[in-house]
């Protein structure tokens, strides 16, 4: 359902803001915005055309944001939430991207702390993408276009592959008998030494100690109870070689 947030005077450096998309993101978005004061209207269906904002974020899908932009009615900056995508789905309006580079679960999401990559049409324009992340407690980055593609892709890898995996190794601990919960330390623990130390030192088990009997263990452990994910096993084995093979050549004395 479309509402406005209470807050008549609006942000003197913002303006007024309208979200399109009733999604994850949209969602969040009007959520966030409300705490902080901002007035927000939405989240707005598709098609909506902006009336009377002087700012719209596009917070729909990336094969939607074109023609949601294409609705909206000349007059206010235009903003998209994809981190793949460039200004062009924007165009004809003076427009910018804003990417919060973070995971939104039905739960909501908080923004503060979160990276965020922009972009603009114009110098007005990242500004605008500037004052919105900077009020929502964000920390702007500059991403070029050529490099999006890429920065997204580190971004699922980042997320959505690691959530993958941990599926993988839930399926096959419950074959053991043990549960989701029994893992989630080891997991913290192994994402919380790979931010502070870097991949290579933190790498550890038996891949990384060369201790080729256990992983022949654990391969036919996987073909007898999980045949379906050997292929993710095996790629998982070798990229992680590569990784510790990397580490030592990095750590040998010159």
């Amino acid at each position: 359902m479309s509402r406005t947030h209470p807050n008549p005077a609006g942000d003197a450096a913002l303006g007024r803001i309208a979200v399109v998309g009733d999604g994850r993101m949209g969602r969040a978005l009007i959520a966030a915005l409300a705490e902080i004061g901002v007035t927000a209207a939405g989240p707005e269906p598709r098609g909506a055309t902006g009336s009377g904002a002087d700012i719209v974020l596009l917070a729909v899908p990336d094969h939607a944001i074109a023609e949601a932009a294409a609705a909206i009615a000349p007059g206010p900056l235009v903003g998209h939430l994809s981190g793949a995508l460039g200004l062009a789905p924007l165009t004809p309006h003076e427009s910018f991207s804003i990417h919060p580079l973070m995971t939104v679960t039905s739960a909501g999401a908080r923004f503060t702390g979160v990276t965020a990559a922009l972009a603009g049409s114009t110098p007005r324009a990242l500004a605008a993408a500037e004052r919105l992340a900077a009020k929502l407690g964000m920390s702007p980055v500059a991403v070029a276009p050529d490099d999006r593609a890429a920065y997204h892709a580190a971004a699922s890898i980042a997320a959505n592959f690691l959530v993958t995996v941990e599926a993988f190794a839930e399926q096959l601990a419950s074959t053991a008998g043990i549960d989701r919960a029994a893992l989630v330390p080891l997991v913290r623990a192994a994402v919380d030494n790979w931010s502070a130390l870097g991949a290579p030192a933190a790498l550890t088990g038996p891949v990384a100690r060369g201790d080729d009997d256990t992983v022949a263990r654990q391969r036919a452990a996987i073909a007898e109870r999980a045949p379906e994910q050997l292929a993710l096993f095996d790629a998982l084995v070798d990229a992680t070689r590569a990784l510790a093979e990397r580490s030592r050549t990095s750590a040998a004395p010159a």
